[in-house]
């Protein structure tokens, strides 16, 4: 097939790990044009080298910010990052809900005690009930989750079940 680009394993990487620099093309710094050891497509190499630039090298916040496609508020948050947490500060967040968001405290309660109730039941079973109960799928692995969470002494083992030998 003449012409297919070749998947970049680099790019995939990062965009996998959501540090793929939506705003690479603004990077205008000199050491991230062409291809060498700097990759304008790298997030968290982008911010480094902005942060390390106006630290080390006395650049303005507002050079530098140009020069690699932030605003100021982005450099200051990031420095701050940076400050807080070291190298990893740079990484950005996963985005979207932390935790589960449909087992709220009723529900786990409602699982809690059904489990008190029946120790046999496991989180397959519970998921209908659930539904039943509170008009909302929840997948059985979300059961497990939830009740382990906090929970130490096997509840969510119980929900899942025994475990099957490898083979």
């Amino acid at each position: 097939m003449a012409g297919a680009k070749r998947p970049d394993a680099k790019a995939s990487a990062l965009r996998a790990r959501g540090a793929l620099n939506p705003r690479r093309h603004a990077v205008t710094d000199p050491l991230f044009v062409g291809q060498g050891f700097f990759d304008a497509r790298d997030l968290v190499q982008v911010k480094y080298e902005m942060l390390r630039r106006v630290q080390a090298d006395g650049q303005s916040v507002r050079a530098a910010s140009l020069a690699f496609g932030f605003s100021r508020p982005s450099f200051y948050q990031a420095q701050a990052c940076l400050a807080r947490d070291g190298l990893p500060g740079l990484v950005p967040k996963k985005r979207g809900p932390h935790g589960g968001h449909k087992v709220t405290a009723e529900v786990v309660a409602f699982l809690r005690e059904r489990l008190a109730n029946d120790e046999s039941l496991r989180a397959a079973r519970l998921a209908p009930l659930v539904r039943e109960r509170f008009a909302i799928r929840v997948h059985p692995r979300s059961i497990e989750r939830a009740l382990a969470r906090g929970k130490k002494n096997g509840a969510a083992r119980r929900a899942r079940g025994p475990a099957t030998p490898p083979g």
